[in-house]
């Protein structure tokens, strides 16, 4: 049972990446700072995502 629920946490938090990397491109900022976020998400995938929601997200 382990092994499903670690695959399901780990592809919810998949396409959670997915559509911050998605909206950070669509951002209006500048291309330095689409490009750090970006990575933070992909070298922190839990961590920069959460990282990008409370900080970098603008409404």
């Amino acid at each position: 049972m382990g092994i499903e629920v670690g695959g399901l946490l780990g592809l919810i938090v998949l396409v959670l990446d997915i559509w911050a990397i998605i909206k950070i491109i669509q951002s209006g900022t500048t291309a330095l700072t689409k490009a750090l976020w970006i990575v933070v998400i992909l070298v922190l995938p839990v961590v920069g995502l959460i990282l990008w929601y409370m900080l970098g997200r603008k409404s």
